[in-house]
């Protein structure tokens, strides 16, 4: 045994990795993981063998033991820990799909968390696509143990890498076919890899598979989505080795905590339209689509319009030729008919949203038509309306949609103007590019306009806009643009700016040191010019002073640059270089100067040294010098000479001036300075004047409001006075009216009431020979008047409860033959004779000869004998009629408010 423990021990490690003895391969697999980890880098030949014989590591992971198997898993961790990437993508190709299938699927533990390390390591070294793409092939394996497995190493991958860094995508096109298996652990698996992709996309994964799944199935994926939706944002816990190169370069702080927080937002900017695949819906769209939108029936482009947001209504739409499409949605902006319109914008909100980019050429058609058409007062289409502009500026940008948007926020229409401001203030809350400075003064310039309108809406609507772009630029490059405005304004600016929320910063540029280094770089061929006469004669460096000194100095190379300019006599072999250099300025400030430069040009010491002590007694110029300190040094002559001139630090023209034409110069530098401070008090003050005379045209306007409303006011009261007079004359006339009524009651009750009064009897024959007759004819009214005159229907009838009647007709029947019918009866009440059915007031009359009834005459002549027997009765009847009829008349009386005299 001893001998052969010794023949494995010394065998090379890829020959035991092979050895049939599963104790040799396990040793040897114990024996490369220690090997790996004592390696200096990963270019340690102990990979080499390893890297060129990838097919070892796969039989490793095959290995039919056990044990064996869980050491050489863990074998593979090292060598890729270790190894780098050469080997990770040596290797990667043979190991994976045997980790999937004896690895992952393992009974040991350590097993299963040494091979999904192992995939962990892979992605980490090199790109995670690849290897879910060997992944993605198991999960149609025929043991459902496999497929589960390999969904849970998808879970680990994302929780541990995120959707960030490895594409979703593939995942989710096929995990509705794991939803649909019947294992159950394969479908737990399953729910735990999507409950892992909401944690990273939310909504945005829904679109891709959940039309896919049973209405059970969507209701347990809600209910566990509802777990973790309070969950804070999650974080990758694991990252690329090209991502820890980068983190380890340490960023500064700043840089370092704008990138974490770019970190932090991607996620959320994930949605449908990065995890779906374009589709082709321009092949779906009819032919006769404008021709549809063109119907005179409000009905058949209605249904045109809802087939085409039906067609377009894809998470994402494969870039074509919308054109068509786009003018005949533009085009419908403009129908009569609201359902149109609403239905247009609902297709051209899908539309940008499913194309993004692409649809920024169809903006300049479709953009404008739908901000005309927000003049609409109905909710629902000043919604679909809002929604549709909102997806054209996520496809677009602020800079593309600003100077349109700008041109309708001066609108005459003011719907149209507060559907633009509130598309404004949505834009500058959405983007994400901060606008530039002149894009910032024209929003400022509008947003201004804005707070002079009488709505309250629009003035709020500026202030908002404003305080919105304070947000994004900051309150001190916002400072400058609110100068003018009133104290009140600005308190409402500030407010809308504390609340108003962002995604766009606006970051300082930083490139103040591309100058100083453009400088020397610009002189510097200068210096290369100027040596060749004048690189012997300083020693020491030239200080700033040089160029005024330069021409002091009795260097031919420095004198021949004015001698020449000025005409006098200099030297041709010198003159080209300084030209070159100092000629432009000396060109400008020559005139004034024109004395001194021929004194300069004298080569005599003396001369030289007369100018210093004038340019002493002033010394503010040094700070004018400074910008030519640069190109003077090249020229300079003698450093002593140079310090014994400090004061001069202007430019060289200026040392041909005096010292009172440079006190002059100040005094106009000063007058100058006075004016432009001048000039920015007036401004401010004509702008605070502006402001007032713009708050007092509020004002006025205002009152010119009350008084017209006062006005209309005080004629409403008019005409309500006057509708009131009216009424009290006609309620007079109908008093009026009411009390003559009144009064002919009265005469016409007084008179009843005299009727009533008890007659006098004349005689009961028409000759007035008799008495008896008196019961039988009225002689109240027509008492004087001819007996024999048959005026029936104007006598007055006698009343039935007149003592006398009642007297006579109980005496006898001595008159019921001369009038040809018999005493009062029941026959005469049904005749129409009572004063129930004739309205007589209750007197009763009877007829004259001539208008004797037949049914008179029969009862006369056939019941003659039965008047007797009947006479009593019949009176007691009409006495009872009689009551009643009293009875009736003291009712009217009191009713009419009426007494008895």
């Amino acid at each position: 045994m001893a001998e052969v423990e010794e023949d494995f021990s010394s065998l090379p490690l890829p020959d035991r990795f092979q050895h049939k003895v599963w104790k040799v391969r396990k040793a040897a697999y114990e024996d490369a993981a220690k090997q790996f980890e004592i390696t200096p880098d990963e270019h340690d030949p102990a990979f080499r063998p390893f890297i060129q014989d990838p097919g070892l590591w796969k039989g490793a992971v095959l290995d039919s033991n056990v044990a064996a198997q869980q050491d050489g898993i863990a074998a593979l961790c090292a060598f890729l820990k270790f190894g780098g990437r050469e080997g990770c993508t040596r290797t990667r190709s043979h190991t994976i799909s045997a980790l999937v299938e004896k690895g992952l699927s393992s009974t040991r533990a350590a097993t299963k968390a040494s091979a999904l390390e192992a995939i962990l390591l892979y992605i980490e070294l090199d790109t995670p696509g690849p290897v879910i793409e060997d992944l993605l092939p198991a999960l149609a394996h025929k043991q459902p143990k496999i497929i589960a497995a390999t969904l849970a190493a998808l879970t680990a991958v994302f929780h541990n890498y995120g959707c960030k860094t490895i594409d979703p995508k593939p995942v989710l096109k096929i995990l509705p076919k794991a939803f649909g298996h019947a294992d159950k652990n394969v479908r737990a698996e399953a729910t735990n890899l999507a409950v892992e992709f909401y944690r990273w996309l939310r909504e945005a994964m829904k679109p891709m598979f959940w039309g896919d799944l049973k209405p059970t199935q969507q209701t347990d994926m809600e209910a566990s989505f509802e777990k973790i939706k309070s969950e804070p944002a999650p974080k990758q816990e694991r990252f690329l080795r090209s991502q820890q190169a980068a983190m380890s370069r340490a960023p500064p702080p700043g840089a370092a905590a704008a990138e974490e927080d770019e970190l932090e937002e991607e996620p959320v900017e994930i949605d449908a339209f990065d995890l779906a695949e374009p589709q082709d819906v321009l092949s779906k769209i009819p032919a006769d689509f404008s021709d549809q939108l063109a119907s005179t029936k409000w009905k058949e482009r209605k249904d045109a319009l809802e087939a085409l947001f039906a067609t377009l209504n894809v998470p994402r739409i494969k870039d074509g030729d919308f054109g068509e499409v786009a003018r005949g949605l533009a085009k419908s902006m403009k129908d009569a008919n609201i359902a149109v319109v609403t239905q247009a914008a609902q297709c051209t909100e899908v539309l940008a949203k499913g194309m993004r980019k692409p649809f920024g050429k169809y903006r300049s058609i479709i953009m404008g038509p739908i901000m005309e058409r927000m003049k609409e007062k109905k909710a629902t289409v000043q919604d679909a309306l809002g929604a549709a502009l909102d997806q054209v500026f996520l496809a677009t940008s602020l800079t593309d949609c600003l100077e349109e948007t700008l041109g309708f926020l001066a609108h005459k229409n003011p719907q149209v103007k507060e559907g633009t401001m509130k598309f404004l203030v949505r834009a500058l809350r959405t983007t994400r590019e901060a606008p530039s400075k002149p894009e910032v003064a024209s929003i400022v310039e509008s947003a201004k306009k804005l707070l002079s309108e009488s709505g309250e809406v629009l003035r709020s609507g500026g202030a908002e806009i404003l305080g919105t772009v304070m947000k994004i630029m900051g309150e001190r490059a916002m400072g400058p643009h609110l100068e003018g405005l009133d104290e009140i304004r600005k308190v409402k600016i500030k407010e809308f700016f504390e609340i108003a929320e962002v995604k766009a910063k606006d970051k300082p540029k930083p490139p103040p040191q591309a100058a100083p280094r453009a400088a020397p770089a610009a002189a510097a061929p200068r210096k290369v010019v100027g040596k060749k006469p004048a690189v012997k004669k300083p020693a020491p460096p030239p200080s700033q002073y040089a160029q005024e000194a330069a021409p002091l100095a009795p260097q031919p190379t420095a004198r021949s640059i004015p001698g020449s300019k000025l005409g006098g006599p200099p030297k041709s072999g010198l003159a080209t270089p300084g030209g070159g250099l100092k000629a432009p300025m000396k060109r400008t400030l020559a005139g004034p100067g024109g004395a001194p430069p021929p004194n300069l040009a004298s080569p005599r010491r003396p001369i030289s040294q007369a100018p210093p002590p004038m340019e002493e007694e002033a010394p503010p110029p040094p700070r004018i010098g400074l910008g030519r300190g640069l190109a003077g040094r090249s020229l300079a002559a003698k450093a002593p000479a140079f310090n014994a001139a400090p004061p001069p630090a202007s430019p060289p023209p200026n040392s041909g001036m005096t010292a009172v034409e440079r006190a002059e110069l100040e005094e106009l530098r000063l007058d100058k300075d006075r004016l432009l401070r001048q000039c920015d008090e007036l401004r401010q003050e004509k702008s605070r004047l502006n402001s007032e005379v713009q708050e007092l045209k509020n004002q006025n306007a205002q009152l010119i409001e009350d008084h017209t409303r006062d006005v209309l006011s005080i004629k409403a009261k008019e005409t309500q006075l006057v509708r009131a007079r009216s009424d009290c004359e006609a309620a007079e006339a109908m008093c009026g009216q009411l009390r003559r009524e009144m009064e002919r009651l009265k005469r016409a009750l007084t008179s009843a009431e005299r009727v009533n009064s008890p007659p006098a009897i004349s005689s009961p024959t028409r000759d007035g020979s008799s008495d008896e007759a008196g019961i039988y004819r009225d002689t109240g009214m027509y008492s004087g008047q001819d007996n024999g005159r048959p005026a029936y229907n104007s006598r007055a009838r006698m009343s039935f409860n007149s003592a006398l009647s009642e007297e006579k007709e109980n005496s006898g029947d001595a008159y019921a033959t001369q009038y040809g019918r018999s005493k009062l009866s029941p026959d005469l009440g049904r005749n129409g004779r009572t004063s129930a059915a004739s309205g007589s007031g209750g007197r009763n009359s009877p007829a004259p000869p001539s208008y004797q009834s037949t049914r008179m005459s029969r009862d006369t002549s056939a019941d003659g004998s039965r008047g007797d027997n009947n006479g009593v009765e019949s009176w007691k009847r009409a006495a009872e009629v009689t009551s009643a009829l009293k009875a009736k008349i003291e009712q009217m009386k009191a009713r009419q408010g009426l007494s008895r005299p």
